[in-house]
């Protein structure tokens, strides 16, 4: 996991879309607002009782049949993908998307209308880092019996590429690939759902697709159209005639693209794949991909960012010069021993900060804290993560001499492993928002022997020394 160089966004104000659900045919009203930062994607369900929240998390997903459907406690949300790749699509963070059923609306049954109402409610920069999962090995997930595979490998941005073979005449072997996504407006947003015909004929048995018509779903027609099929297909589309198109299209809609499919298929990825909860920096490759391999993937992936966030150590060379030594640190911190607990800082950005600890038996505390079974108090690793972070917070003061840092507030403080004599800690503290006011709000981490030993969130206030 890495800080990246962006802020997090959400849209200006409040956007609503009306329609039907492509499944359950019912009218439902969706409205896009702003959430504050770290909030991520969710849904909203102002219907029910307590209007519960649904996070948009690849671990809720219930089914993959004919869309993404997630559920928590019982309420669910089905058809995500659409809507989660607009957001994803505008580079947006933090989306609260309320329901008054559990279905967005199909619309035209691809993300432009999502896409541009969002535009239309205009991007809000917020103040807060973003955070990225940068991808440095490769990462994947297959399906031995569809013969699908998705898999991420390292890239200086996301990119997504499809590979698709339907094994049919009317529709056969298709890709599509955007290196940026700032393509999705003009490239991705517009391809629309599609279906065949058999899987038409199929889905009305089972009562579903009751919202939809032949201008949200291009149908291609892989069979011989019988006079049955056609009757029933008047009926269930309210037409009063059913024809094919020279390409194998039903009825009378146009391509918007020779590879729509393909484009359609790399929209779902993006959606689906919204469901990871973190920006992804690599390259995503899905052969023959599906909600069903793409929700899969994308706990996979979660899982992964998860483990690495919370166990990744960061690289130090203890044989290398540092960037500060112990008295380059006295020139900036007050702090002196018996108290002073950050002996070496080996790197220092605008957004984080790595120094480390030698925890030797010498040390005051062990003389009373456990004297025959030494262990390091916990409270003084939290002292030391929190001195570390006062290096990052005077950094960004052209006097740090003439500040001092004070905590406020600590969250989330966790202790994991015990640290005694000869440990080496190291400590890592990221920005979770910009410094502003002198107020900085850090998470941090501590690590001995490839370990957590001790998490925290902590805030401080850096403060002018009055003469």
């Amino acid at each position: 996991m890495t800080k990246s160089l962006k802020n997090q966004k959400t849209i200006n104000q409040e956007v609503c879309l009306e329609g039907v659900g492509l499944h359950t045919g019912k009218n439902v009203k969706m409205c896009f607002k702003p959430a504050e930062p770290n909030h991520g994607f969710a849904f909203k369900r102002v219907d029910l009782e307590g209007n519960p929240i649904i996070p948009a998390q690849a671990h809720l997903v219930t089914s993959t049949a004919r869309g993404t459907t997630i559920e928590k406690n019982g309420v669910s949300i089905h058809t995500t993908e659409h809507v989660l790749a607009a957001c994803v699509g505008l580079d947006l963070d933090n989306i609260i998307i309320e329901l008054d059923e559990a279905e967005p609306p199909i619309l035209d049954g691809s993300a432009k209308f999502f896409y541009e109402a969002l535009e239309r409610a205009g991007v809000e920069e917020q103040d807060a880092i973003r955070e990225e999962f940068v991808v440095e090995d490769v990462i994947s997930f297959s399906d031995e019996e569809s013969g699908s595979e998705v898999l991420v490998m390292p890239a200086n941005e996301y990119k997504v590429t499809t590979m698709v073979d339907f094994g049919t005449k009317v529709l056969g072997t298709q890709n599509a690939s955007i290196v940026s996504i700032d393509q999705f407006k003009d490239e991705i947003s517009s391809a629309r759902t599609f279906s065949f015909l058999h899987e038409i004929e199929e889905l009305l048995e089972k009562g579903l697709i009751r919202g939809g018509d032949l201008n949200n779903a291009i149908v291609y027609v892989d069979k011989e159209l019988s006079t049955d099929t056609t009757e029933r297909l008047k009926k269930a589309f309210n037409k009063d005639d059913i024809s094919i198109k020279s390409n194998g299209i039903l009825d009378n809609l146009t391509l918007h693209f020779p590879n729509e499919a393909a484009r359609h298929k790399l929209l779902d990825v993006i959606g689906d794949l919204a469901l990871v909860g973190t920006k992804i920096r690599g390259k995503v490759i899905a052969n023959k991909p599906g909600h069903t391999v793409n929700t899969k993937f994308a706990k996979k992936l979660a899982k992964v960012i998860k483990s690495e966030k919370r166990n990744k150590v960061p690289k130090v060379d203890l044989s290398q010069p540092p960037l500060y030594d112990v008295n380059k640190i006295m020139e900036i911190l007050p702090h002196r021993a018996p108290f002073l607990l950050v002996d070496k800082i080996y790197s220092l950005s605008d957004h984080d900060v790595v120094g480390i600890k030698n925890v030797t038996m010498n040390e005051t505390f062990f003389q009373g804290h456990f004297p025959s079974k030494p262990v390091m108090p916990g409270v003084l690793q939290v002292e030391a993560m929190a001195q570390t972070g006062g290096i990052l917070a005077l950094s960004s003061v052209d006097d740090p001499e003439n500040y001092l840092t004070y905590f406020m507030k600590m969250n989330n403080v966790k202790f994991k492993r015990q640290v005694v004599p000869g440990d080496t800690l190291i400590f890592k503290l990221e920005l979770l928002s910009p410094i502003r006011r002198g107020i900085c709000h850090m998470q941090a981490y501590a690590y001995a022997n490839e370990q957590l030993t001790c998490e925290a969130e902590l805030m401080a206030q850096l403060s002018k020394i009055k003469n």
